[in-house]
Parts: C-alpha cells; sequence; structure tokens
C-alpha cells in the first residue's frame, strides 16, 4: 500500500495529460532517438501498439492515394508530366501496355511512324520527310516501273486505236454501227488489258521496292538500287495476284452504281502494305483497319487520292492538248508518230509525282494505323519486310 496520495482526476473538459495528443505523439526534439520501423524495438519516448507500430491516427480505411479513379491529367501533387518513348501507352478499347524496351516503344520521334494524337500535320511531315529521304532512289525505280509500262500501254492504244476507221464507215450512216465495230473492240482490249497486265507485274516489283526504300531508310538502314529492285522482284508476284484479285473487286463495285465501286477503293487500300509488311490476310485486314479508323484512315487517303487525281489529271491534260497538232492517225506517218509517242513521254514523266505521292502516302498511312494498334517504329517496320 502506497503512502503517496491518489492522483486527482483531471476537470471535466480537459484532456488527460497522460494520453496520446490528438495530431499523435510529439515531434522529437533534434538528436533524440527516432521512431522505430513497424515491427522493431521500442523506443524511450515512444510508446508503441500491438506489432511494434508507433502510436497514432491512423488512416481511415477507405482512404486511398490517389482517390478513386485517380487525377485528370495534368493534375495531382506532381502536375502534367512530359511522355517519352517506352512510357505505358492506352488506347481506346486497348489493354495498358507495359514498360518497352528501347526500340520497342511508340517514339515521338520516329521518322515514319506517326504517334497517336499526332494529326494531319504528324503525317504529312512524315510523308515529306520520307520524300526528301528517298528521291534520289524512288525516282528511278518509278521511272523504269510505272511510268515506261504506263508508256507502252498508251502507245499500243494509239497503233491499235481505230476511231479513224470508224469514222470513215460511218461517213455514209452515221447511225449505223462500224463493220467491224466488234472486232477491232476485242482486238483493242484484248492486247490492251493484256499489256496492263503484264506490265502489273513490273509496276507490283515497283510498289514492293520502294516501300522497302522508305521504310529502310526510316530505320537508317542501309539501302541501294540493286538490293530494292531485288527485294521488289521476291514480293511481285504475290503483291501482283492481291492486286487483280483487288482490282476486280473495285471493278464489280463501280459497276453497282459507282458509290461501291468508291468504297471499295478506300477500304483496301491498306491491302498491299498489309502483304508486304505482314504477308497474310491483306483484304481482311485492310477492311478491318478502315472501319477501326474510319475518319482516320478515309481522311489520310483522300488527301492521297486526290493528289493522285489531280497530278493524273494534269498530266493527261496535256498529253491530250500535245497530241492535237498530231491528227486522228498519228501513227500513219513516222514524223508524227515520233511527235505523238514524244507526247506520251512528257505526259508520262509529268505523272511521275502522282506515282511518288501514292507510294509514300499509303506507307505513311500504314504506320499510322500500326501504331494504333500497339508498339512499333521504323526498325521493326523494317525487319518486318524480310
Amino acid at each position: 500500500m502506497s503512502d503517496q496520495p491518489p492522483q486527482a482526476a483531471p476537470p471535466p473538459g480537459d484532456p488527460d495529460p497522460a494520453a496520446t495528443p490528438p495530431g499523435g505523439p510529439a515531434a522529437p526534439e533534434p538528436g533524440a532517438a527516432t521512431p522505430p520501423a513497424s515491427g522493431g524495438p521500442a523506443v524511450p519516448g515512444y510508446p508503441v501498439v500491438p506489432g511494434g507500430a508507433p502510436a497514432g491516427p491512423q488512416q481511415p480505411q477507405d482512404w486511398v492515394f490517389p482517390p478513386t479513379g485517380g487525377y485528370p491529367v495534368g493534375s495531382g501533387p506532381y502536375g502534367g508530366q512530359p511522355w517519352y518513348p517506352g512510357a505505358p501507352v492506352a488506347y481506346p478499347g486497348q489493354p495498358v501496355h507495359g514498360w518497352y524496351p528501347p526500340g520497342h516503344g511508340l517514339d515521338p520521334a520516329d521518322p515514319l511512324v506517326t504517334p497517336p494524337g499526332a494529326g494531319v500535320n504528324g503525317w504529312f511531315s512524315r510523308c515529306v520527310g520520307a520524300v526528301r529521304r528517298g528521291w534520289r532512289l524512288l525516282l528511278p525505280i518509278l521511272l523504269l516501273t510505272q511510268v515506261l509500262p504506263a508508256l507502252v500501254v498508251s502507245v499500243v492504244s494509239l497503233v491499235l486505236d481505230p476511231t479513224a476507221k470508224w469514222e470513215q464507215s460511218m461517213a455514209d450512216d452515221p447511225a449505223a454501227l462500224p463493220d467491224t465495230f466488234v472486232t477491232d473492240m476485242g482486238v483493242m482490249l484484248s492486247v490492251v488489258l493484256g499489256s496492263a497486265l503484264l506490265f502489273g507485274l513490273v509496276q507490283s516489283l515497283g510498289w514492293a521496292a520502294g516501300t522497302w526504300v522508305v521504310t529502310r531508310q526510316a530505320a537508317g538502314q542501309p539501302v541501294s538500287m540493286g538490293a530494292a529492285l531485288s527485294y521488289g522482284a521476291r514480293r511481285a508476284l504475290g503483291l501482283w495476284g492481291w492486286t487483280l484479285l483487288m482490282s476486280v473487286i473495285i471493278t464489280l463495285g463501280v459497276c453497282l452504281c459507282v458509290i461501291p465501286g468508291i468504297y471499295f477503293a478506300f477500304a483496301l487500300s491498306m491491302a498491299g502494305p498489309v502483304y508486304l509488311f505482314e504477308r497474310q490476310h491483306p483484304i481482311g485486314r485492310s477492311f478491318r483497319m478502315f472501319h477501326d479508323r474510319l475518319g482516320l484512315l478515309l481522311g489520310r487517303v483522300a488527301l492521297v487520292a486526290a493528289a493522285v487525281i489531280v497530278g493524273s489529271g494534269a498530266a493527261g491534260m496535256v498529253e491530250g492538248i500535245g497530241a492535237l497538232p498530231f491528227g486522228t492517225t498519228p501513227m500513219d506517218s513516222p514524223g508524227t508518230a515520233v511527235g505523238v509517242i514524244a507526247v506520251a513521254l512528257v505526259g508520262a514523266v509529268l505523272a511521275l509525282p502522282t506515282h511518288l505521292a501514292q507510294l509514300v502516302g499509303l506507307v505513311v498511312t500504314y504506320a499510322e494505323q500500326r501504331a494504333h494498334e500497339g508498339p512499333v517504329d521504323s526498325a521493326r517496320l523494317a525487319g518486318e519486310l524480310g
């Protein structure tokens, strides 16, 4: 039994001096011992709860950081942070990708792949960059594989053109068809279509070779004319076959009141690059890309189509006006024949920029579509070409 008198209870309303302050234990004086980690030994001056954790107010059970739903972009304790290559990237409807090693992420500075959100300016700047890097190789390739075949088909059409003979036959009876109309049309269509099909193989070689040059240059890999044509020769037959099938589909669509043909032309615009880079299901993949990002792909391909239509129209107009002085039968004499062939050559060369715009525009558009599906860069695309 103690001789000390019992300690008086605190008045009502006054805090118990032995109780822990509402804000937790007071901060230690400078040089005093620090509180122990959870599960460590007790330190004098710091009350300990069972389990070794310092006493004090605990976080509410429902408290989380950051609050449920996260911070809006640009807010929060650290504000907006810049985007770096290799950071997790989330796309609408796609899972968030993890951290990627260098060379396997989305690089905003990639010279070929337009990252999501860069818009038309990013796409156009990459098209211009591809032309600046590769025009010294692309122009000769397209001249050999696009311009010369088009010139040959044009000359064949001039040689077989039966309109002058029909005009003489219809002079007596303008309402009647010429006697040789069916035969002449059959021969002309057979030869012209046969030439177009044959030279279509050469043109496919050029598209494959040009795609190889654009992609490898963007990845910083060496290119040469011989290597490009060699690659084009390996891929020409397959690309030609798919191109023929696409031509049939588009032609059938045009026969069904034109609009379906225009739809098929846009929906199949990525089939050539899909075959070259992925080599499987080019038609189905192209349709899927078109419908997954309808506005984006439609806008890009419309710009390419506008450039091709304007350039081809201007070249055709120059060729048509230039051929007028040589009459309706220019192939009947050597002088007029040379003149009209020279005009056709000029028209074919003037169409060369349209071939370049079509090649570069479609390759850059395909790369942008791939970026919306997941992380990709120029090096990966160059590797996929094989």
